[in-house]
């Protein structure tokens, strides 16, 4: 990832394009959904019951997490229709007229979150399938065979990206139907008294349980934005975003909250609690269905797992790919195959980095090192719409009802979950994450020292780019 040859540099110049449009509003959902619905119903849960130590708690933790989404979204459904390209907040934020926020973006979604969360999504997918071979408990043999899914999996989408898309749908439906059937068994366990417990929410502040159990939520909302990274490969742009956007934020979130109901009824709420980092399976605990159950609902863990990782692999080297574009990244992330026409090196770079963290971490001190940098990623994200309403080519095809109240709620939501994350989570985690993040700073400066002369921040109003991701001038 140094300086290239002047011969491979050449190649690469020539290899940078713009992505087709290819995907519709069925990839668009299935995306989302795939990203969204993954590790959340299988190994938050635990997080959240130990942080709030009362089921109703927290349910109504998993409620207020996806509440606190719908004003996130609506700001998302306006700046994607304004700018339907690649890019993300890098991409607002740049136009918003804030380079180095908008580099420190990318820097920081892809040391924090967006690679970690490849990782994160790999070791719970091999965690799972512990019910049918013990042996996988052992750290190192996880470690591999997670190694080597994110292999298998990044390799479709070198390939193409609508086959990459056309396998997301696939992986998408497999997981809806046993999710659906968790949360009607469950209303049958509805009265249980693990449901009735209060546990340790009587000896804490309210507010603060309540805090700590959102924040542990995070993770598992965490996919909603991902659609964006590659809002240039979205067929009809400004139309489905918004719709996509808007009706997954609703049918996740109640999805949500009757897992979490459902599982808080079948499983005794003290053994959820008491399990840390690794799978919930309440199906486990049905004593008719316990043989058989419990295997049925690991592997479709797994499945869904596996739709989640597809998903990460395929969206998050969108936005490595348009701050390359823009000459603010190693160019290698911008070369797109001459053959396939996918960002194929920014591809396999993050896929990379991220069997290097899937190496020496584990699954809960990556969720802290991952909140924190999220958070603070779409607080960023959202503020830029103050600046971007004042540019006279904004023209989006949603408008955020109510836009300055919405934004300021979603801009104190993710402060609010910052702050969470050091109730929540090891300081450990959280330290490196802002570490890391102020590390972005002399990269960025390095990056912009190599940038072509011409290439300058802010061209006049109206200029014609070469780039559409970005404000450079042609080169």
């Amino acid at each position: 990832m140094g300086k290239l040859p002047t011969r491979v540099h050449a190649q690469l110049e020539a290899h940078i394009e713009t992505l087709a449009r290819k995907l519709g509003m069925g990839h668009a959902l299935a995306i989302i959904v795939g990203t969204v619905i993954g590790s959340g119903v299988f190994i938050t849960l635990p997080i959240v019951a130990r942080a709030t130590g009362s089921p109703w708690l927290a349910a109504g933790a998993w409620l207020l997490g996806g509440l606190l989404w719908i004003p996130q979204i609506f700001v998302l459904s306006e700046l994607a229709t304004a700018y339907p390209d690649q890019g993300f907040g890098y991409l607002y934020l740049r136009k918003a007229g804030s380079p180095m926020l908008a580099f420190l973006y990318v820097w920081t979604a892809f040391i924090t979150s967006d690679t970690p969360s490849i990782s994160i999504i790999a070791l719970i997918a091999i965690s799972s399938l512990t019910v049918f071979w013990p042996f996988l408990q052992d750290p190192w043999t996880a470690k591999m065979l997670a190694c080597l899914m994110i292999v298998l999996l990044t390799l479709p989408h070198i390939r193409d990206v609508r086959r990459g898309g056309n396998l997301q749908i696939v992986l998408t439906i497999a997981k809806i139907s046993p999710l659906l059937l968790l949360i009607v068994i469950g209303f049958y366990h509805f009265g249980s008294a693990s449901l009735s417990l209060s546990g340790s929410a009587q000896n804490g502040n309210l507010f603060s349980l309540l805090l700590a159990g959102t924040t542990a939520t995070v993770w598992s909302y965490a996919g909603f934005p991902n659609i964006l990274y590659m809002a240039g490969e979205i067929e009809n742009p400004r139309r489905t975003l918004p719709r996509a956007l808007i009706g997954s934020v609703a049918g996740v979130t109640l999805a949500y909250l009757l897992i979490s109901l459902a599982t808080s009824a079948i499983i005794p709420y003290a053994e959820l609690a008491a399990i840390s980092g690794a799978f919930a399976n309440p199906f486990a605990y049905l004593p008719a269905w316990a043989g058989i159950a419990g295997g049925f609902l690991a592997i479709a863990a797994f499945v869904s797992m596996v739709g989640a990782l597809n998903g990460c692999i395929m969206v998050q080297p969108r936005l490595e790919y348009a701050v390359a574009r823009d000459g603010l990244f190693f160019k290698s992330f911008a070369a797109v195959h001459p053959k396939f026409h996918t960002p194929y090196l920014s591809i396999l770079i993050q896929s990379g980095l991220a069997i290097l963290l899937t190496l020496i971490g584990g699954i809960e001190p990556l969720l802290g090192y991952f909140t924190l940098s999220y958070v603070l990623q779409n607080a960023l994200v959202y503020g830029s719409i103050f600046w971007l309403r004042r540019r006279p080519d904004y023209n989006p095809g949603y408008r955020t009802p109510a836009w300055r109240s919405m934004t300021g709620l979603a801009i104190f939501s993710q402060l609010f979950l910052a702050y969470g994350t050091f109730l929540t989570y090891s300081s450990t985690g959280v330290l490196a994450s802002v570490a890391l993040i102020l590390s972005g700073v002399p990269v960025y400066f390095y990056f912009r020292l190599q940038r072509h002369p011409c290439e300058g921040d802010n061209p006049p109003q109206g200029q014609t780019n070469h780039n559409p991701g970005g404000d450079s001038c042609a080169k």
